[in-house]
């Protein structure tokens, strides 16, 4: 089967994945394409769902919370992915205090 690159209409990374992923994760989320992290975010989004009504999302409403949330932060997408990482690293590893690069 043929790759082709995918790029998520969140966050902005991209993935080389095949056809039939990409088709797959489009059908979880109405034809948008999801980035994996952005994927797990709009799930946890869902769940949270709106405080005020107090009932989950649906799966539109959750891609537009978590699409705006993106957006407030344009950074490289793959630079935020390693800085969630490194943030992640440090808590399991003990050290809370702030990055000095």
């Amino acid at each position: 089967m043929e790759n082709e690159v995918a790029k998520c209409e969140c966050c902005g990374l991209k993935e080389e994945c095949t056809q039939e992923y990409i088709g797959e994760v489009k059908e979880k989320f109405n034809g948008r394409w999801l980035c994996g992290l952005c994927a797990e975010a709009v799930g946890d989004e869902a769940l949270r769902g709106n405080k005020k009504s107090k009932r989950p999302f649906g799966v539109d409403e959750a891609v537009k919370a978590h699409m705006s949330f993106c957006r407030k932060f344009r950074a490289n997408p793959a630079v935020r992915v390693a800085d969630g990482m490194k943030q992640m690293l440090r808590k399991m590893s003990g050290d809370l205090s702030p990055s000095t690069t």
